[in-house]
């Protein structure tokens, strides 16, 4: 429940606002003053009768009605001043900076909830508890330092942690990331990261509104909410980079399928944000370089590879650069041609011209903007990264100078590399404060470029129901009677309904029969006992059976196998094996992975993710996201696969887990690809209905 009151408010109390400034109640006083705050500013203190020149009321119930109340009291009196403040005051919004809620003991949560509840009957908006506050360009709300430059086109940071928050914006101060708004959340008992989202999305002025939103995330607490929230705003034209911490941990659950064993929290996570169009950060210094370059002046062509012309005068950070934008699938194309061997005569006598661009220690402002004219003007490029530190021999100060004109002439993007922060600080420091941002690290700058580049778009989030017969499957899951893992038949079944293809197979216990049928398709033949889940860990698998009396020994043997009930037997192809698995994520629903099959799916764990429904276009940008996706396309003589059959499977795959729910895990290993289609070999799906 976000209102004017909480953002735009006429009147702000601070209660437990104090004279020391090394305190919270002290520092949101300072901030709020210096902040230039232009309504009326009142604060609460027993003991003092004038806080920061401010008169201060000893007892809050003194109080003329405020839209706003700031808490830094000890949380066992914050609900009692949220009663009477929104009771008698009129207060219609309340910032709780005081810890000790629900973070900490069963007894604060309980507090938590009676503040929710009287915010809840009254109509007030809540921001925390347990938070720094909120910083915004009409108050400064806030107990800690920095106080990064704010501006209306500034990005929009929202936290889930007060502390990381302060780190974020330490990162950022750095580089020259201007804000429009600070919003942190703390416990988030009304107003979340999701809330926060919706109400921009919301309220959205193109005109007005930054188009930029970072998020440092502990908690999705509804993953729904952010999905569509986020991307609404990023289709309005935001980008939304996030950082999500505590992803790693694998799910409590013991895995008993080969998805199991690899999905994790994170793996829906990377998903979520795949669907959304989130470019995932994993540090500080990462979320707050992808803010930066989200914020250049002229946007970053997104449209296949980005070409990239390097400008320094200094040859290993280019070269450092070059490697990590080539590592990232960016190019560095080599300059040729009229305008590459006129340059070069500009320049001075030994500088190159090849790409990296070096104009040596000894080149001046002047050959600098030289040569960015000429960059400007090449067809082979669609952005320019200039490295200039201080090498001790030009007039820094003249350089940015030049750098800054031409970042504001030039309709190529600039990204300025300046890596003197120390020997040139001041120069550095008169740079940034005409509102621009400093990349300091070339390979920082390439990592985030990376993480933006391969972030696709937001997906279609209609279910494709084409070739996909959901009666049919819906038949066959209302017909189980039990849980666990289905049998072979029920498996085919489901499988053909959602119309993957699947190699000619037979189950019986009995060994006439499973020859009988093996002799029907023709060897060699492949054996596999039905019982134990993992097979091959029990000798359960046996390949390219050649005749009838092989045959009869394997089924022998298999029945030997502890937990064995049958014998399956299934024609024998050839083909590039491939993974398609799934498990359910409590909140997030279905966590779709693909990958290379066999072993290899365990072995290098090479999987992409994606969240179920799927369109094609996020099944397409899971298989190119795959280290062997080389593989797949076919390398070194070696023919590659159908890669939109493969598709079709992934999307197939993810309706049928649309209409069947009662699907928690499911594995598709190994499916067998060719130029010509793909076949699904194996596949066991766990139901808990």
């Amino acid at each position: 429940m976000i209102n004017k009151q909480l953002l735009e408010p006429e009147s702000i109390v601070v209660v437990g606002g104090s004279n020391n400034v090394h305190k919270p109640g002290g520092a949101v006083v300072r901030n709020l003053l210096q902040g230039g705050f232009s309504g009326t500013l009142r604060v609460v203190n027993p003991k003092e009768d004038d806080v920061q020149g401010i008169k201060a009321f000893h007892d809050a119930k003194e109080l003329p009605p405020t839209d706003l109340a700031i808490l830094v009291v000890a949380a066992r009196f914050c609900p009692q001043y949220v009663e009477l403040l929104a009771k008698e005051k009129n207060v219609r919004a309340f910032i709780i900076i005081s810890a000790g809620f629900s973070e900490e003991t069963h007894e604060g949560a309980v507090m938590e909830q009676q503040i929710l509840d009287v915010c809840e009957a009254y109509g007030c908006a809540l921001i925390g508890p347990n938070c720094i506050g909120l910083l915004t360009r009409h108050h400064h709300s806030v107990f800690t330092k920095p106080i990064p430059q704010l501006n209306p086109k500034g990005v929009d940071f929202i936290s889930g942690s007060g502390a990381t928050a302060v780190f974020i914006l330490e990162s950022a101060v750095t580089k020259g990331l201007q804000f429009n708004s600070v919003w942190s959340v703390g416990n988030g008992k009304q107003i979340g990261i999701e809330s926060v989202l919706e109400y921009m999305d919301e309220h959205f002025d193109a005109e007005h509104d930054s188009l930029v939103k970072l998020l440092y995330i502990e908690n999705i607490a509804d993953p729904d909410k952010l999905l569509y929230h986020a991307t609404s705003l990023i289709r309005k034209g935001c980008r939304i980079a996030a950082i999500k911490a505590g992803s790693s941990a694998a799910g409590s659950r013991a895995a008993s399928s080969h998805t199991g064993a690899i999905a994790s929290s994170d793996s829906a996570v990377e998903a979520l944000f795949r669907k959304a169009g989130i470019v995932r950060c994993f540090s500080r210094e990462e979320l707050t370089t992808v803010g930066c370059i989200l914020s250049l002046p002229q946007p970053l062509h997104k449209e296949g590879t980005l070409h990239f012309a390097i400008v320094t005068h200094a040859g290993g950070p280019g070269v450092m650069l070059t490697d990590a934008l080539s590592k990232g699938g960016m190019q560095v194309p080599p300059l040729t041609g009229a305008l590459a061997d006129e340059l070069k005569q500009k320049l001075l006598p030994g500088s190159s011209v090849a790409n990296p661009i070096d104009i040596l220690a000894t080149g001046t402002a002047e050959h600098l903007g030289i040569a960015i004219d000429y960059c400007e003007q090449m067809d082979n490029i669609d952005a320019i990264a200039v490295i200039f530190g201080t090498p001790g021999l030009v007039k820094i100060f003249e350089v940015y100078d030049v750098l800054d004109k031409k970042i504001r002439e030039c309709h190529k993007p600039i990204f300025p590399i300046l890596p003197s922060v120390s020997t040139a600080g001041p120069e550095v420091q008169e740079f940034l404060q005409k509102g621009h941002v400093n990349f300091s690290d070339e390979v920082t700058l390439a990592t985030a470029l990376t993480q933006i580049m391969k972030t696709p778009a937001p997906a279609d989030q209609n279910v494709v129901i084409n070739g996909v017969d959901v009666p049919r499957i819906r038949r066959i899951i209302d017909g189980l009677d039990t849980n666990g893992y289905i049998s072979p038949s029920f498996v085919h079944d489901l499988l053909s309904a959602a119309g993957i293809p699947t190699v000619p197979e037979y189950v019986s216990a009995d060994k006439a029969q499973v020859t009988a049928f093996a002799e029907k398709v023709g060897y060699p033949v492949v054996a596999k006992v039905v019982g134990p889940v993992h097979k091959s860990d029990v000798g359960g698998v046996a390949l390219n059976i050649r005749s009838k009396e092989v045959l009869c020994a394997e089924f022998d043997r298999m029945m030997q196998i502890q937990d064995a009930t049958a014998v399956m037997v299934q024609k024998m192809i050839q083909g590039t094996e491939l993974f398609v698995g799934a498990k359910y994520e409590p909140r997030f629903g279905h966590v779709v992975l693909c990958g290379l099959g066999g072993i290899f799916v365990e072995v290098l764990k090479d999987v992409s993710s994606g969240l179920a429904p799927l369109s094609y276009e996020e099944a397409y940008s899971m298989i190119h996201s795959l280290r062997g996706y080389k593989i797949l396309k076919g390398t070194r003589g070696q023919k590659g696969i159908n890669i939109q059959k493969y598709a079709e499977v992934i999307v197939r795959l993810s309706t049928l887990l649309r209409f069947a729910t009662e699907i928690k895990e499911m594995d598709i290993n190994p499916l067998l690809a060719d130029e010509q289609g793909i076949t699904a070999v194996d596949a066991r799906i766990l139901v808990e209905k």
